[in-house]
């Protein structure tokens, strides 16, 4: 009898045990804060935006081990990029990865990034965002009720085409580029003498094929996603405009969060940016060679200059629009 009511209460106390085991580790998982990131492209390891969403996931668990729960939501599963900021500024999305010239719609100084040949290269955009620019762009941003953690970057688009290298901008002169379907692309391209065509994407590959246009303006990825080196020839590395893909998070969010939580938000998304641009510049040079060997032409740009000098007139239009003093610091930071 002795024997039977020991087992039974040794049997009690292992069930008290993992009762109270269970329950501790319910309450830490129920600790964990969920952060749902929001992207509009695909979930793939290319993907500039799915690499930037997944390297913040990764450097805020070794930021914060056991403190978040991020959740990927990509391919527009959330809505496209505006309805994702409004999201957002309503507290409904807590963050998302969001090209800075969407961002334009609710703060128009992120236009500033669609300025063609702004940037001379990589290095450049980063010291302009990663400086007193993008700390101004963001702070016009807060006021939004979104809180901007730093620039991932997509690259810059460069110019293709089935007439001639570009290397000076007497060599864009009647050319028939598809280009983005923006007021300010438009403009830039005549300015400079070319003779831009907004188009569809979809039709854009019959397009060039047919010869209806010459060429377009694309980022490296898309040129070889898209198979044009089966159908143009020439691929000037025009850097005429860089993709800068803001990481954001709802303001409401971000004050839910405590001090080291906060912190640990910053430092992870610091840490994801740079690690992300590292790997979509590994990225973009073996794409490179691999454009070359579908057999197009490939022509650095000396003196892009000489081509921002062209379009001056497309940055005195929209100069107050950004603010002169933003813009004079990019201009100036080089």
């Amino acid at each position: 009898m002795l024997k039977k009511t020991l087992k039974t209460t040794l049997r009690a106390a292992t069930v008290a045990l993992i009762g109270a085991a269970s329950l501790t580790m319910a309450v830490q998982a129920s600790a964990k804060t969920t952060l749902r990131i929001g992207w509009t492209t695909a979930d793939s390891e290319v993907d500039p935006y799915a690499i930037t969403a997944r390297y913040f996931a990764e450097e805020l668990e070794k930021a914060a081990p056991g403190r978040f729960d991020v959740k990927f939501f990509p391919n527009h599963q959330l809505g496209n990029d505006t309805e994702m900021l409004q999201a957002m500024q309503f507290g409904t999305l807590d963050a998302g990865v969001i090209t800075g010239t969407l961002v334009s719609t609710i703060v128009p100084a992120f236009q500033i990034n669609d300025l063609p040949f702004l940037y001379s290269d990589n290095a450049h955009a980063h010291r302009v965002l990663d400086g007193e620019v993008g700390q101004a762009l963001f702070a016009q941003l807060a006021e939004k009720k979104i809180v901007g953690l730093g620039f991932a970057e997509a690259g810059f688009r460069h110019a293709i085409n089935n007439v001639r290298p570009i290397n000076t901008p007497d060599d864009m002169a009647r050319l028939r580029l598809r280009v983005q379907p923006s007021e300010l692309f438009l403009e830039a391209f005549r300015t400079i003498g070319a003779n831009p065509v907004p188009m569809a994407w979809s039709d854009v590959f019959t397009a060039v094929q047919q010869g209806t246009v010459d060429g377009l303006e694309i980022p490296l990825a898309v040129i070889y996603a898209n198979k044009y080196p089966e159908v143009t020839k020439y691929l000037s590395l025009t850097n005429h405009s860089y993709n800068a893909l803001a990481v954001l998070m709802s303001e409401r969010t971000f004050k839910r969060l405590n001090a080291d939580d906060q912190a640990a938000v910053r430092k992870a998304a610091a840490e994801a940016i740079k690690r992300q641009r590292e790997t979509v510049a590994a990225n973009e040079a073996q794409i490179l060679e691999q454009i070359k060997a579908a057999g197009m032409q490939v022509n650095q740009v000396d003196n892009l200059e000489a081509f921002r000098n062209k379009v001056m007139p497309v940055y005195a239009k929209y100069r107050s629009t950004i603010g002169g003093e933003l813009l004079d610091k990019a201009l100036n930071s080089n």
